[in-house]
């Protein structure tokens, strides 16, 4: 995809997103709070159902949306999508940005909203601070989004299959918050909105401002040029495009020149 196709789908994307969950935001705070649509009875259901085993899963599943975790996979989602060192730092620090960035952010807006969350002789686990957003759920998506855009722009074999294993991760996450009682179902979809709303912005920004040569494969720059290495300072190519260069050059130069003057002649015995 051109640059321009990408920020204008991105730029779609997390419009709609923040357009949903502004409204979705709106609803909350015009109803002081209270449980909306189905939360109550999926609250209910999960106090209902709640084997050891499956507590302790969830508790487990929970954990990974917050803490180390969330920002080492973002800085991973970074490795994946650079093919030079040189880039890989500059899309890991990209990623880490875009992640701490987006937990700030959604913290804010936690504490302007300031939703009560469930009853507390329902919590099956430690919570702290307001409701909606979540914070587990917004912290896993992104870095689900993170990885699938790394994942995408490798083009590595079997990426609809990753990419649908790290975004049943991302929601996962999301549902654990409900199953042990500290969020209510819509501050989840809240977290999902806000997330993809966020990723939205900085995957336009990227494409739109980052350099050319810095898009880590976003564009159908580097394929049309045959090779996604960068160039160097005098114009020919470094790392391992320039050794494959220089092998098939070393295997050119084994065999006799194609010389037009002695097509036709025989070589000498």
């Amino acid at each position: 995809m051109k640059r321009a196709d990408v920020a204008e789908l991105a730029g779609s994307c997390g419009l709609g997103a923040w357009t949903a969950f502004g409204v979705l935001t709106m609803v909350v705070v015009g109803r002081d709070g209270i449980p909306l649509f189905a939360d109550a009875d999926l609250l209910s259901w999960s106090v209902g159902h709640r084997p050891d085993v499956a507590v302790a899963f969830a508790r487990g599943l929970t954990a990974t949306g917050t803490g180390v975790v969330p920002f080492a996979l973002a800085a991973l989602a970074g490795i994946i999508a650079g093919r030079t060192l040189r880039r890989r730092a500059l899309a890991a620090a990209l990623c880490l940005a875009c992640l701490g960035a987006g937990q700030a952010l959604r913290y804010a807006v936690m504490t302007l909203v300031a939703r009560p969350r469930p009853p507390l002789s329902d919590w099956a686990t430690h919570a702290s601070g307001s409701a909606f957003p979540s914070g587990h759920t917004t912290t896993a998506a992104l870095t689900a989004g993170l990885l699938i855009i790394a994942v995408h722009i490798r083009g590595s074999r079997g990426r609809t299959v990753l990419a649908l294993v790290i975004g049943g991760w991302g929601a996962l996450v999301g549902l654990t918050r409900v199953y042990l009682g500290v969020h209510w179902f819509t501050d989840v979809v809240g977290g999902w909105l806000f997330a993809l709303g966020w990723l939205g912005v900085c995957l336009c920004a990227a494409a739109w401002w980052l350099p050319e040569r810095l898009t880590l494969g976003m564009t159908d720059t580097d394929t049309a040029r045959g090779t996604t290495e960068p160039m160097g300072a005098a114009g020919g190519r470094t790392g391992p495009a320039r050794e494959q260069t220089d092998v098939a050059r070393e295997q050119r130069e084994d065999h006799a020149p194609d010389d037009p003057g002695r097509r036709g002649r025989s070589r000498p015995a």
